[in-house]
């Protein structure tokens, strides 16, 4: 903003200067604590996980012929390629659709373990450390998906994609769900809307409580078994309760938890 002096010519307006200034140095800041409890978390999480890793990338190389890790091509923050690490858990060379079912028979006997306990994800602690992601934020998503929808990834994209969030707990069991006969288009038209608008609100109400929430319920959901529910206004989590579908399954009101 500037105002206009006396002879016409016009100057900064030093009040809107340093409104910006401090809501800048306030977004460094907050940046800064997320991105030190990020590596910190994912550091320790490397070491104390370490025995783990080391026996599933053993169980991985002796279930079949292959790479340990698979590097999934996904979009990271401002747009940028990013190579997201997992446990492999197809047989080598194996095509098919983009995404996976239940019982996918491209699964190897092992990586149908990995997929239903998702533990297939551990390896992407890396990507947290090197900076690509961090522990918790938008999933990221794949480059052909992001382009169907660019103006609405463009605020989902000014942070860091998560190893989990709002959009990864609410459908947790996204394999199960999706329509057998036509999976990419059932995930397109039914699922990615609701995933959208729930990253584009963690991106609003993001903070280093909200963080430490989706983690303590990510925990429930891998130890415990327990779905968690994500209210599609305020983001609040609680435990799903159970419902039973009959037949097709339709959009989810936007006025109630996911």
């Amino acid at each position: 903003m500037t105002v206009v002096d006396s002879r016409g010519g016009s100057v900064p307006d030093s009040s809107a200067q340093a409104d910006l200034s401090v809501r800048l140095r306030a977004s460094r800041g907050a940046f800064d604590w997320k991105r030190l409890f990020d590596i910190t978390v994912a550091a320790l999480a490397l070491v104390v996980l370490s025995p783990l890793i080391a026996l599933l990338a053993l169980a991985v190389k002796l279930d079949s012929r292959g790479p340990v890790f698979f590097r999934c091509s996904r979009v990271g923050q401002g747009g940028r390629q990013l190579a997201m690490l997992k446990f492999r858990k197809m047989r080598d060379g194996v095509s098919g659709p983009p995404l996976t079912a239940a019982q996918d028979d491209r699964f190897t006997r092992i990586g149908s373990f990995l997929a239903n306990t998702k533990l297939d994800e551990i390896p992407q602690l890396w990507n947290v450390l090197r900076g690509g992601m961090g522990l918790v934020g938008p999933r990221p998503e794949d480059p052909m998906i992001v382009d169907l929808h660019r103006d609405q990834y463009a605020e989902i994209l000014d942070v860091r994609p998560g190893m989990t969030g709002l959009s990864q707990l609410a459908f947790a069991n996204e394999a199960e769900i999706l329509a057998v006969e036509d999976r990419l288009n059932d995930y397109l038209e039914r699922i990615l809307p609701q995933k959208m608008r729930l990253d584009r609100l963690y991106v609003e109400r993001r903070s280093l409580r909200m963080d430490l929430q989706v983690l303590a319920w990510t925990a429930v959901a891998v130890v415990f078994r327990k779905d968690a529910a994500v209210h599609r206004e305020t983001g609040r989590l609680t435990v799903r309760t159970p419902r039973t579908r009959q037949g097709a399954p339709v959009l989810a009101d936007p006025t109630r938890s996911a």
